[in-house]
C-alpha cells in the first residue's frame, strides 16, 4: 500500500467526516483519476513530434498514452477531423497515487520560483486542473532526448461535490496551494 493511500485512510478521511459531518464513511470524497494531457498542436506538420510526446508521457507516468484524434475540422489550424493532435494517459489505483506522490514531493519543488499551486482551477464539481508549462521539471526526463519542450494538463478528479471538499482532500494528501 503506497504511503498517500495509507494517509488517506488513516488521516484523511476522519478529518474530512469531522469537518463536514459524514455519517458514513464512504460519504468522504476520494481521489478517482488522474488524467495525464500533453497537446501536440505541430504534430500536423510533423508525426514525429506526437512520438516525442508519447515517449516522454510514457517516461513520466510508467503507462502506455492514448493517442488523441481531432473531432472537427478546423481550418485555421490547418487540422482535419481524425487527425493525431496529442496524447493523454489516465492513472487509477496504485500508479495514481505513486504518480501523485512523485508529483507533491519532487515535481513541484523543482518548479523555480515556486510559490505554490492556485486554488482557484477547480470546475465547480470538485475536479481539479493543474497546467504545467514544461516536461523537463519530471527528474525522468533527459534534457539531452528532449526534441521540443512542451507543457500538459493534469487533471485530479475527485468524487467531491464542491469546490471546498475536494480542496480540502487535495490540501490532505499535500498538494501545495498558494495561501
Amino acid at each position: 500500500m503506497n504511503r498517500l493511500q495509507e494517509k488517506y485512510s488513516k488521516e484523511i478521511v476522519p478529518s474530512l467526516r469531522e469537518k463536514y459531518n459524514y455519517k458514513n464513511i464512504m460519504e468522504a470524497p476520494k481521489l478517482d483519476k488522474i488524467v495525464v494531457n500533453m497537446g501536440v498542436g505541430d504534430a500536423t506538420g510533423n508525426s514525429k513530434l506526437l512520438e516525442a510526446a508519447v515517449n516522454d508521457l510514457k517516461i513520466i507516468t510508467g503507462q502506455k498514452p492514448v493517442v488523441t484524434k481531432a473531432k472537427k475540422a478546423i481550418a485555421g489550424f490547418k487540422v482535419r477531423a481524425g487527425q493525431a493532435i496529442g496524447c493523454k494517459v489516465t492513472l487509477r489505483g496504485e500508479q495514481m497515487y505513486n504518480f501523485l506522490d512523485k508529483l507533491i514531493s519532487i515535481t513541484l519543488p523543482r518548479v523555480r520560483d515556486f510559490r505554490g499551486i492556485s486554488p482557484k482551477s477547480f470546475d465547480g464539481r470538485g475536479n481539479y486542473t493543474l497546467g504545467l508549462t514544461e516536461q523537463l521539471i519530471f527528474s525522468e526526463i533527459d534534457y539531452d532526448n528532449v526534441v521540443k519542450v512542451r507543457g500538459m494538463d493534469i487533471v485530479f478528479v475527485t468524487t467531491a461535490k464542491t469546490n471546498e471538499e475536494a480542496l480540502d482532500l487535495l490540501k490532505g494528501f499535500g498538494m501545495p496551494f498558494k495561501k
